[in-house]
């Protein structure tokens, strides 16, 4: 409890003084607020709907242009819908506009609200002409409505502003809003919700002409955490359309499917049923069945409940999780045979008899087909995206939500049916034991998917009304629980076990400066037959590549490279350790293997560390400038720190990857997913306002059980932040992890990057005639690739430190396959890389 609360005064403060901050430099947004509040008070608009001369006068709408009355394109934006709408229009004047306003300036604010105002309102009225053309109820309605509320600008503005954001919030902006004004507008269907969306596609046009690009250019090029929050806010975005329409009893949508829910129970279950003897097709009947099973706050909830499971899937989405990806497709293809059936029972006869499927008044083949779109769309992204969800839980993880499941679903027809019989005379025909146990599936399908089904019997007191409605509402419920409870499980990839148990061997042994990169998702995993090593492997194209040394005792060394390589060749792979030390290349030099430098590690001795003397000079003058900024260093565990960083260093790795065009790398080089683990510590540059100039990640090295170094992995700084916050980190994390006890920091290797390379000398010669052939070649790489990865100057970077060098091998036993090998590294730093990317590195190294 005093955590929460403590998070709740945090975020309080953090909205108090994103306000503080709108207020202070946001002259235009504060007037059109007080405006508002005057002509709503002015006109009696404050404590309901708008009235009707501020609906007549000044609301934006077809027959208002039709009258004359164009001047509602800009007034239909200074009023709001009752005391809710001022309200809600408040908040987002204060949270968003002024922010906005003060961070562009007043004068293209007033611009930028101005025009998306207006041409928002103008396209919203064009493409209701063309809505009449497709769908003539939808068409009429609009035609008779109206617009009034500051929200179009509002999204305007905001829009226009995403155009000079930060790569990060640009794309989180315009896909979280553009999805959130698409799904109001296809469920929604108000003229309102148009202009909305309208305004946001004006504010995306227009932007770059009143606030310029950002600096940083269009890049789309994104890490695979950020395209799962990309996925993740379009799955959800497609799961409140429902809620929003069932919530909103006048939606007009082609969506709007679920606003029958709230529509008035015309008759009483003894009625209905007297109807229904009278005709059992008839549309009265029909009706009044419908009414029954969709009215009341039970089946409400529970046909609301697959667009809440929808949402915690989403949150599975975010997290990588392949379970809740397979889940999303299921339910999307589920929602896209339902809308097919649908149209087949309307127009090609498929079943005998009316239908009021979908609760559609007067159906067209339009309005039939229309929620075929949202899951189609849904499914098409799933499958194209598919890649970023590889996280699976621990072993057995599901197979326990299912049984857990099973036996809820079970105690719960238990009692649906003993409560049932106990209750059996408020029902309109006493049901029996088997009557019971048939209708209790049904019980936990949301009602408006049984609509071809005529009920067996129907409630007609409280208690028999609380069983009938609510059992499924209670199932939907623990599903959603447990679904959501699965997702914090540890996960570490597609061999979560597998890395659980070399985990605790890394922890309880002895490891290398870089075993700890043996734990990230993308590894699978040898273990030594005495189970007290391994090796960490991936297979790409034939060849199994290792991530370092093996782990486990150092007299094991040799037996678990052989044992690895008998095992990888066994199963018709090239065995292949990379990034491996002189004491493993000795050995697979006694059993006739090839191999050659492929990096140089870079490790601080921290017994007699001190940045003193002329080479420490730029080290010195890091902290020092730091210290005259206010930058201090700050060490953080990124799962358990205030969303007020990790946001903040989310933004700068994206910014960063951006900057980059190309997707981040992988491997040897970590990213958020890596740095996102309890036992990784992060060392943060911030200053007095909190914000975070420079990220660096640590990981632990371990002998015999005990942390006794440190290893420098992910390294990121603000572009408009402190200069030297890397040099800043780097020597504050030395100097604090020698004050802890630790021998030595690793400040890790560069890829394709060696220190010989400063002074000029070429590349030796190895074993075999052909890795000498391929050490140029990677020497050649090296160069080519530094434009866009840099690795040559971040060795240059490193040497700052005067660190001891040691250099880092590639061995293989047989030469012949250098090609298949050579084209495994590449895939397994660049997994991801497209065509389009790759022509982009193309053209890049071309141009250097």
């Amino acid at each position: 409890m005093t955590s929460a609360l403590a998070t709740l005064s945090r975020q309080s403060r953090r909205l108090a003084g994103l306000v503080r901050f709108g207020a202070s430099g946001a002259p235009v947004s504060i007037c059109l607020l007080v405006l508002l509040w005057v002509l709503g008070a002015a006109t009696g608009n404050l404590g309901r709907g708008a009235g009707r001369s501020v609906t007549h006068q000044f609301a934006a709408g077809i027959m208002a242009f039709e009258h004359g009355r164009i001047w509602t394109a800009v007034t239909s934006g200074l009023w709001a819908q009752g005391l809710a709408g001022y309200l809600l229009a408040t908040a987002a004047i204060l949270l968003i506009a002024a922010p906005i306003e003060h961070r562009i300036g007043s004068g293209r604010f007033a611009v930028a609200a101005l025009t998306t105002q207006v041409f928002g309102t103008l396209v919203a009225l064009a493409l209701c002409e063309v809505v009449k053309l497709v769908d003539g109820g939808w068409g009429f309605r609009l035609h008779v409505g109206f617009s009034v509320s500051p929200t179009p600008w509002i999204v305007g503005v905001a829009m226009v502003a995403s155009s000079s954001m930060t790569t990060l919030w640009r794309r989180r902006l315009r896909v979280g809003l553009l999805a959130l004004l698409i799904t109001l507008a296809l469920f929604g269907g108000h003229l309102l919700d148009l202009v909305r969306l309208s305004s946001a596609v004006v504010g995306l046009v227009l932007g770059p002409v009143i606030v310029g690009r950002s600096a940083r250019g269009q890049r789309l090029a994104g890490t695979q955490r950020e395209g799962r929050v990309l996925v993740a806010l379009v799955v959800a975005a497609s799961a409140l359309g429902p809620a929003l329409a069932a919530l909103s009893p006048n939606a007009v949508g082609p969506l709007a499917v679920l606003r029958d829910l709230f529509r008035g129970v015309e008759w009483t279950p003894a009625e209905v049923r007297d109807l229904c003897v009278q005709s059992r097709t008839g549309e009265d009947c029909r009706r009044g069945l419908l009414g029954l099973r969709l009215g009341g706050v039970g089946p409400t909830i529970l046909s609301l409940m697959p667009s809440i499971l929808l949402l915690v899937l989403a949150d599975g989405l975010r997290r990588g999780r392949r379970f809740a990806w397979i889940a999303v497709v299921c339910a999307q293809g589920v929602l896209l045979a339902l809308s097919l059936l649908n149209f087949a029972v309307r127009y090609v006869g498929f079943v005998e008899g009316d239908s009021l499927f979908y609760g559609l008044d007067s159906p067209t083949v339009y309005r039939t087909l229309a929620p075929f779109l949202t899951p189609l769309a849904v499914l098409v992204l799933l499958v194209v995206t598919r890649r970023f969800f590889t996280v699976s839980a621990p072993h057995g993880t599901y197979r326990r939500w299912w049984l857990r499941l099973a036996g809820v679903a079970g105690a719960l027809g238990v009692a649906y049916v003993a409560l049932g019989m106990i209750a059996r005379s408020g029902f309109d025909r006493v049901p029996s034991v088997p009557a019971l146990l048939a209708d209790y599936p049904q019980r936990l399908v949301p009602p408006v998917y049984l609509q071809w089904l005529d009920p067996r019997f129907l409630p007609d007191d409280a208690v028999t009304t609380l069983l009938y409605e609510w059992t499924g509402v209670v199932l939907w419920v623990a599903v959603c629980v447990a679904v959501a409870a699965t997702f914090f499980a540890p996960a570490y990839g597609a061999a979560t076990d597998d890395t659980e148990r070399a985990r605790r061997l890394l922890i309880s042994g002895t490891g290398g400066p870089l075993s700890w990169m043996t734990t990230w998702r993308g590894n699978r995993y040898w273990f030594a037959p005495d189970g007290r090593g391994y090796v960490a492997y991936r297979v790409i194209a034939g060849v199994a590549l290792t991530t370092g040394d093996p782990v486990g005792p150092p007299q094991a060394l040799r037996d678990n490279v052989t044992g690895f390589a008998d095992f990888a060749t066994g199963n018709g792979w090239i065995p292949c350790f990379y990034s491996v030390t002189a004491e493993l290349r000795a050995v697979t030099d006694s059993i006739g293997w090839a191999g050659f430098q492929v990096a140089e590690e870079t490790v601080l001795h921290l017994d007699q560390l001190e940045f003193k003397g002329k080479k420490f000079q730029d080290v010195r003058t890091a902290l020092n400038r730091a210290s005259k900024s206010g930058v201090r260093a700050e060490w953080i565990s990124f799962p358990d720190a205030p969303l007020a960083l990790t946001d903040q260093i989310t933004a700068i790795s994206e910014e960063w990857v951006a900057d980059k065009g190309m997707p981040e790398m992988g491997f040897t080089l970590g990213g958020l997913d890596e740095i996102d683990d309890p036992r990784v510590r992060c060392l943060i540059a911030v200053d007095a306002e909190r914000t975070v100039h420079g990220v660096t990640s640590w990981m632990p090295v371990y002998r015999d059980g005990r942390v006794v170094g440190w290893t420098l992995d992910f390294m990121r700084r603000r572009a408009e932040g402190f200069r030297p916050a890397m040099e800043f980190l780097i020597a504050s994390a030395a100097l604090s992890l020698k004050e802890e006890g630790a021998e030595f920091v690793s400040l890790s290797g560069a890829p394709l990057a060696k220190v010989t390379e400063a002074d000029g000398s070429a590349p030796t010669a190895d074993q075999s005639t052909l890795a000498a052939v391929m050490d140029t070649v990677l020497d050649v790489l090296g160069r080519t690739l530094e434009p866009v990865y840099g690795f040559r100057s971040l060795l240059a970077f490193k040497a700052k430190f005067q660190p001891d060098y040691v250099p880092m091998y590639m061995v293989f036993a047989d030469p012949a396959a250098l090609p298949s090998i050579g084209n495994a590294v590449g895939r397994a730093y660049l997994p991801g890389v497209s065509l389009g990317q790759g022509l982009r590195l193309v053209r890049t190294m071309f141009r250097s």
